[in-house]
């Protein structure tokens, strides 16, 4: 028959108004603050935020990187009725609310990101980033 002392599971102790009572030598009776200052359960989990909320290596993010995003350069906007809207032919000029030098707007799947130049790239146009905008909103 085995000793007792080795089992992990709590009596009840009749003086105690029948709570459980932990044996001596299980896990049970392990106390946190035998392991010195700084090793309760606070700073465990203050280490695991710290741990979650570091940054991320490149090899984490390998599989973000093949996720197509849609990128818009805004050079402007215009508002307008509908009524003029349908007078707008060939040759017709909308004004926009930029003006010329102006830096555009550049959204990343609606969401503003940055303001640039426009630039000629061989025969097509491209921007230039003059500025990144920060987001408001913090990773969680």
């Amino acid at each position: 028959m085995a000793d007792d002392t080795d089992d992990d599971t709590p009596t009840t102790d009749a003086a105690s108004g029948g709570a459980p009572e932990k044996k001596s030598g299980s896990m049970a009776d392990f106390d946190l603050q035998e392991l010195g200052e700084g090793a309760g359960e606070e700073d465990y989990l203050d280490a695991r935020a710290a741990e979650l909320m570091a940054p991320t290596g490149a090899r984490d993010l390998e599989a973000v990187y093949e996720i197509p995003v849609q990128v818009a350069a805004v050079l402007g906007k215009a508002s307008m009725q509908v009524s003029q809207l349908l007078k707008l032919g060939r040759g017709a000029v909308v004004e926009l609310d930029r003006k010329v030098g102006e830096a555009i707007d550049i959204y990343v799947n609606n969401r503003l990101v940055a303001r640039g130049e426009v630039v000629l790239v061989d025969d097509k146009l491209g921007v230039t980033m003059t500025e990144i905008i920060k987001s408001d909103k913090s990773p969680n």
